[in-house]
């Protein structure tokens, strides 16, 4: 077991990796309104650049965390942050939407397998009682990237342009790359791994059950954060220059979930999980509300975020029921947010666009949260099931 400073200088080397993801997967919604206007487009076309990532990362997840069965984990992790590099290398000097549109999805297809790797080499490297906590380390960096990332590309690129956002990502990709080869431990691959052991995963009804508690449960976080910003500019009335602190704040939220939820959740995995999404029904029913005055919409945002820690517990728990296709497993959980990142939105804007105000997202949200905690009753009745079966 490495040392504790090890350990850190690990996660550090992990998370900065997932800080330049997060800071090209939520900025791109900041940049648009400058691509937009640089290529000519309006607000709609310019909004696929968003979904071309997205598909990038469900096709990516899979696919290259099969192929590469058989390849070791560090070298791996190094590869995919190369790609990414390169993808938002590329994109900065994309002539056109169309070759724009490409590269982000070049750029989306290490985001699933990375997270799914990460989160694997800094489970290995803690005693089993801190798995959860160590997967939450390495989720800091794409809750820090809300904080501090998206807001420095931002502003880099309003006054640069849009090219020197992604500039940025690249650069911190890079460096990522660097502190990846120092100090992440390397773990040679399993004699016996097999592309076909590791689809063996998408046999197992736990797996399944789990990846639909996430693409459920965090779509109502999906569909307030996507108009969020409407609702501050419209029904709170809050000046532009306040929006980017609420902003910062849902962040904060995200940060204080991963340092503190995981810790419950190392000693009792699903009773915390089966909280986080009542503590998100709550906070998402509460959003419509909140939504009239600033210091109250502030707060609920704030506790929003933390329910985001949910992703850390689903992360583990794919580890746990996921037999010998760890890698896959992994992987696919983020397979699952970017699905709950299409359905929020979209549930969301179906009910807005019959003429209900934008805060109503926090009703859909809410009801996405029901549902995702109806999927964990379920999947825990199922492993209690099994386990009492196994028991007799």
């Amino acid at each position: 077991m490495p040392s504790r400073l090890l350990q850190i200088l690990v996660f550090i080397a992990l998370a900065t990796g997932g800080f330049a993801i997060g800071t090209t997967e939520f900025g791109t919604m900041s940049l648009l309104p400058l691509i937009q206007d640089a290529m000519g487009i309006d607000a709609a076309t310019a909004s696929h650049i968003i979904s071309a990532y997205a598909l990038g990362v469900v096709i990516g997840a899979p696919v290259i965390t099969v192929m590469a069965a058989r390849v070791s984990r560090k070298p791996l992790l190094i590869g995919l942050m190369v790609v990414f590099a390169l993808g938002n290398g590329l994109s900065a000097l994309a002539p056109s939407y169309g070759w724009l549109m490409l590269f982000r999805f070049i750029s989306g297809l290490p985001h699933g397998a990375y997270f799914g790797l990460a989160s694997l080499v800094a489970a290995s490297i803690v005693k089993p009682h801190r798995r959860t906590q160590a997967v939450g380390y390495v989720m800091l960096g794409l809750t820090v990237a809300t904080i501090l990332g998206v807001p420095a590309a931002t502003w880099l690129a309003s006054l640069l342009d849009w090219r020197a956002g992604y500039w940025a990502v690249t650069a911190i990709a890079a460096a990522a790359c660097l502190l990846i080869l120092i100090f992440a431990p390397y773990q040679g691959a399993q004699s016996d791994a097999h592309p076909l052991r590791e689809l063996s995963a998408l046999a197992r009804p736990d797996v399944w059950l789990t990846l639909s508690i996430g693409a459920v449960g965090f779509g109502g976080v999906f569909a307030v954060y996507t108009y969020l910003t409407t609702t501050l500019a419209e029904v709170t009335g809050m000046s532009t220059a306040l929006v980017p602190i609420v902003l910062g704040v849902f962040g904060l939220g995200m940060t204080v979930g991963n340092m503190v939820v995981p810790r419950f959740a190392d000693r009792a995995q699903m009773p915390t999980a089966g909280v986080m999404l009542v503590w998100s029904f709550l906070a998402l029913l509460a959003f419509p509300l909140a939504s009239h005055n600033a210091v109250a919409v502030t707060i609920d945002v704030f506790l929003i975020g933390i329910s985001v820690a949910l992703a850390a517990i689903l992360q583990t728990r794919l580890m746990d029921v996921a037999g010998d296709a760890q890698n896959l497993a992994a992987a696919m959980n983020h397979v699952a947010f970017n699905a709950a990142n299409a359905l929020g939105p979209l549930c969301a804007g179906m009910v807005i666009a019959y003429g209900h105000g934008a805060e109503t997202a926090g009703y859909v949200g809410a009801g996405l949260s029901l549902a995702g905690l109806v999927m964990w009753a379920i999947t825990w009745a199922f492993e209690r099931r099994g386990m009492n079966a196994a028991t007799a």
